[in-house]
């Protein structure tokens, strides 16, 4: 990977310099591959004398003069310009050519097929700022940015400045762009925006408001949406957090070919373009927008206002982001059930990334940029949020927000560490939080909680304590504030009897207040998701769930429960085949649209990694006999029946079910109120390749119907997934051997790694393991960290898949952020062995 600057290096740097201000012009109107760049850097230095270097990423440097000497072109190694002896004050101006990228880093330029417009936007964080100016590129060393742009006639530009920008015509052909400075920000938050982008504008509260999109989505962008979530976000944000928004203007970009879902720069966030739905999607997506809006407008608090002083805090960062929107789209949107979709979805996610041995504490020891990158998991977002959520319960939440309130107002416009915010918690609740700190963010795993009880012959408890249990490798037992349901099944389905609230801590913590209280049928540790912890049902309660957890009538514990269920299959505690025919039978009891997506999305996950493979064939066909069942009894029109139509795209694999995925596509069958469009025909078109039963022409045929970007790469991806050895091969020397973009990159990975195509996969292992040094050295981080993860043979599982892992490991002796992504893998298909052997074993013992 290219670049890497360590922490100590950020440290020493940050000790003798202050930057004051970035002057930069670029002039995009000179080629396709290249543009001018030129800074003018002023900074000063404690240290007179002393010898620094700043960033810049480019093929060529033309000029570079510190305080009128120029400097030997020997300085520059194309990463870093070395700067020998600096002054007391210092003027650094450096003009070079930088280079566009096609890999979502830096200055990205995208083509749009439809009418061949030129795109740009940058993506920065977490260090490639410096791809298109120089700079000293590390988040504490902030400087006020003044940008210069000099771009063809129509095009709209955009940066982080308030809306008093100049343009004016700098000769036929070119316009000048003049952005006034900015309020001092770190490097990885500035950003520029350029090209024939169409834009919607409004205003709120005093705030100018943007929307931008591609031209030829126009049509597609639902603005009124999007600036009624944006509304609603500025509203609860400036009266939770008393402080008004800091930034001048704010601009909300979708732009193509994006990495991420969205970037938080500041008063110019950029969104991946694929939340401007050119077809019809569940509410489920909607929800999902609405929470990376809200995330990305957290940011501009929490992150551009006051921001981390070194990578460690990351996790701070985004974890609070993660929190305060989901805390906002339950109070301030119609989303009010926010908190079981951050059940689902990012615990999820949190809880599987802690359980891999890569897991790390949540303030984690981020001594590199490589390391760094790595690290944008699921314990540095939903982990983090988890137990800030949890730390908001142990303080209180009014107490929690007033200590973020005074953090916030004396740390405006700085640098920060942990114990900044933690000072202001502790001064607002009255509680030491050192103990609190040490346990959840300097520890790691996740800790189990149980019931233990004991009933008389009434039924009643005589005796009731919550057991904590934690994996040997981890062994912290951790102080949890927590709530028990009992829940009854009743006429009207299964409710909340009573709740009660109490702390739990060490192995053992008895509930005198459940004592007398009669057994309900459902026992709920961590009811209402307090905490961060796994749950494990008692015998009674487990029978509940397999048998009506679709009757839970609240969405939270119905998800809570169901999580219970695939935390318990993931450890091996239930066979694959018992989660699947628990999905299948409490599947119509969920009308929450994001649980039924995720029920079903994990049922399909436990057959293709965690089922006997004998019987596996046997698991699909059930579960796509009743997704065909509900498909046709679904509400027309309504978002279950489209989450089942792509359900069922997934799932199919007989030739009964896939002769009905060709009939909804080709329209010989119908479905009342389904509407077969764009991108749910590129869905049911991917099954059909990747079973066999289309293949090229077809494949042709939906491109010439659809030849937008997207087109483009949904036909990417089905031709790498046509199970053939000769489409394997060409889509492995498309991976290796071209210089694709970053999305058909991604495109083409995902199919060439088509779930149920393992055998088709063998023979590359070897050219993987083989392909990984020259990727981690030549490639850049994203396209690297992106082949390392997706082409890792997961699907192979096996041992000589894990013997293979620690073979190379111990001759190659890869980069640490390599290393961590290999046993990541790795212990997938160690889980997925465990798993498939309780699966074999509980289809033998049964007739």
């Amino acid at each position: 990977m290219a670049g890497n600057l360590t922490r100590d290096e950020a440290r020493e740097r940050a000790r003798i310099l202050s930057v004051d201000s970035y002057a930069v012009e670029l002039d995009l109107t000179t080629g396709a591959e290249t543009f001018r760049s030129t800074t003018v850097v002023r900074f000063s230095s404690s240290e007179a004398g002393a010898r620094t270097f700043v960033e810049l990423a480019a093929p060529r440097v033309l000029t570079a003069t510190l305080n009128g000497a120029e400097l030997d072109p020997a300085l520059f190694d194309g990463e870093r310009l070395v700067l020998p002896e600096v002054a007391a004050e210092n003027e650094l101006t450096v003009v070079a050519d930088a280079a566009y990228m096609r890999t979502g880093e830096g200055l990205h330029r995208f083509v749009d097929p439809v009418d061949d417009s030129v795109y740009l936007y940058t993506q920065f964080e977490t260090a490639d700022a410096h791809r298109m100016f120089t700079c000293f590129d590390q988040p504490d060393l902030k400087a006020s940015f003044e940008l210069t742009v000099f771009a063809p006639p129509s095009w709209e530009v955009v940066s982080n400045s308030a809306p008093d920008v100049v343009r004016e015509a700098a000769g036929e052909e070119r316009v000048r762009w003049h952005f006034p400075a900015t309020p001092v920000v770190s490097t990885y938050i500035t950003a520029l925006i350029a090209g024939p982008y169409h834009v919607v504008r409004d205003e709120h509260d005093g705030i100018p408001l943007g929307l931008y999109c591609r031209a030829s989505l126009a049509e597609h962008l639902d603005a009124d949406a999007l600036f009624e979530v944006t509304k609603q976000g500025f509203d609860f944000f400036h009266g939770l957090f008393d402080l008004r928004y800091p930034f001048g203007k704010y601009d909300q970009l979708f732009v193509p070919e994006f990495n991420a879902g969205a970037m938080e720069n500041a008063g110019a966030v950029t969104f991946l373009e694929d939340y401007v739905f050119r077809s019809r999607v569940t509410d489920a997506r909607y929800e999902r927008r609405a929470e990376t809006i809200l995330h990305e407008m957290a940011h501009m608090w929490f992150g551009d206002l006051v921001t981390m002083r070194w990578w460690d805090d990351l996790w701070l960062n985004e974890s609070f982001a993660t929190y305060a929107s989901v805390y906002c789209q339950a109070n301030a949107t119609k989303w009010t059930d926010a908190w079981t979709t951050f059940a689902n979805v990012e615990k999820s996610w949190a809880l599987r990334q802690d359980q891999l041995p890569s897991t790390h504490p949540i303030a984690a020891d981020m001594v590199d940029i490589q390391a760094v990158e790595v690290n944008f998991d699921g314990i540095t977002y939903a982990k983090g949020a988890s137990v800030l959520k949890q730390l908001a319960a142990y303080v209180g939440v009014d107490a929690f927000f007033a200590g973020v309130r005074a953090y916030f107002k004396e740390n405006a416009f700085g640098n920060t560490e942990l114990k900044d915010l933690l000072k202001h918690l502790e001064a607002a609740s009255g509680r030491d939080l050192s103990g609190w700190s040490r346990e959840w963010l300097e520890t790691t795993g996740v800790n189990t909680m149980r019931p233990e009880f004991e009933v008389d012959a009434d039924g009643a408890f005589t005796s009731f304590a919550v057991l904590q249990e934690a994996a040997p490798e981890h062994p912290t037992l951790r102080s949890h504030r927590l709530a028990i349901g009992l829940y009854d099944r009743t006429p009207d389905g299964i409710v909340r009897r009573e709740r009660v609230e109490l702390d739990v801590s060490g192995a053992r913590t008895e509930v005198p207040a459940l004592v007398g209280t009669v057994q309900p049928d459902l026992v709920l540790i961590n009811d209402d998701d307090l905490t961060f912890t796994k749950l494990r049902l008692d015998e009674r309660s487990l029978r509940t769930v397999v048998e009506g957890a679709g009757e839970i009538r609240e969405s939270l514990p119905r998800a809570l429960a169901f999580g219970a269920a695939w935390d318990m299959t993931r450890d091996g505690e239930m066979a694959a085949r018992d989660y699947v025919a628990l999905v299948i039978s409490g599947i119509s009891g969920v009308d929450d649209v994001m649980v039924a997506q995720t029920l079903l999305r994990q049922a399909a996950s436990a057959l293709h990694m965690y089922a006997d493979p004998a019987w596996r064939p046997f698991g699909f066909e059930q579960l796509s006999d009743r997704l065909r069942e509900l498909l046709t009894a679904a509400e027309p029109g309504g978002d279950l029946q489209l989450a089942y139509a792509n359900a069922l795209a997934g799932t199919a694999v007989s030739d009964a079910h896939l002769s009905l995925i060709r009939g909804l596509l080709d329209g010989a069958i119908t479905v009342d109120g389904l509407t077969v469009d764009t991108d749910l025909r590129w869905t049911l078109l991917r099954r059909l390749v990747a079973s066999g039963a289309a293949g090229e022409a077809e494949i042709a045929a939906e491109l010439e119907a659809d030849p937008t970007a997207a087109g483009q790469r949904h036909a990417a991806g089905a031709r790498a997934a046509v199970p053939t050895a000769a489409a394997k091969a060409a889509a492995w020397e498309r991976i290796v051997g071209e210089e694709l973009a970053n999305a058909e990159f991604r495109a083409v990975l995902m199919g060439f790694t088509e779930p149920g195509q393992a055998e088709l996969y063998r023979p590359y292992m070897e050219k993987y393991f083989a392909q990984l040094a020259p990727a981690w050295e030549k490639w850049t981080g994203e396209f690297a960290q992106t082949f390392a993860e997706v082409v890792y043979p997961s699907g192979l599982v096996e041992q000589a898949t894990l013997d293979r892992t620690d073979a190379y490991i111990a001759e190659a002796d890869p980069a640490p952020a390599l290393r961590r992504l290999l046993i990541e893998g790795r212990a997938g298909v160690e889980r997925a062995l465990r798993a498939r052997a309780v699966d074999i074993a509980a289809g033998g013992n049964r007739p």
